[in-house]
């Protein structure tokens, strides 16, 4: 039997994929938490890699207090994407502040609460999409993307 696993294995390698898990993090005045990456300048949501022994609540809050300095209350799983060219699944998660200064840190160079209208201009829309889809209500959202454009059907 093992060696048939093996042989299986060898003639087909496994899919490389990581998740990743972010927060859209929603104040009472509707405002959003963003973040400016230190290594390539854009604007993202606060997130990062799952660590394997954590639940994705666990691992989303984790990432949002180490990159922007905020507790937070994982609310729901409001969507899931891929980057078909990185093997990247992200699970997005709505959030409520529960306390917290904000602050930049090593992955993080700004740290600001932004209206909808001000994430639609600063984010790519692979980016975008993931804070507007967590306000609509209709999640969870399940889209693919390749790492610039959103794929359709």
């Amino acid at each position: 039997m093992l060696l048939y696993m093996s042989q299986s294995q060898e003639a087909t390698p496994p899919p490389l994929h990581s998740v990743s898990v972010a927060g859209v993090v929603v104040r009472e005045d509707g405002r959003l938490l963003a973040i400016r990456r230190a290594d390539n300048g854009t604007w993202e949501l606060p997130g990062g890699i799952l660590e394997l022994d954590e639940t994705p609540e666990a691992g989303v809050a984790r990432e949002v207090l180490e990159e922007t300095g905020i507790h937070v209350e994982v609310d729901e799983l409001t969507g899931v994407y891929k980057n078909t060219t990185r093997g990247i699944v992200a699970l997005v998660f709505r959030c409520k502040p529960s306390g917290g200064t904000e602050r930049t840190s090593s992955e993080s160079t700004a740290v600001s609460w932004l209206t909808p209208d001000e994430v639609a201009e600063r984010m790519a829309e692979v980016f975008a999409i993931r804070l507007l889809d967590a306000l609509d209500g209709n999640g969870p959202h399940v889209r693919s993307h390749d790492g610039k454009h959103l794929l359709r059907g």
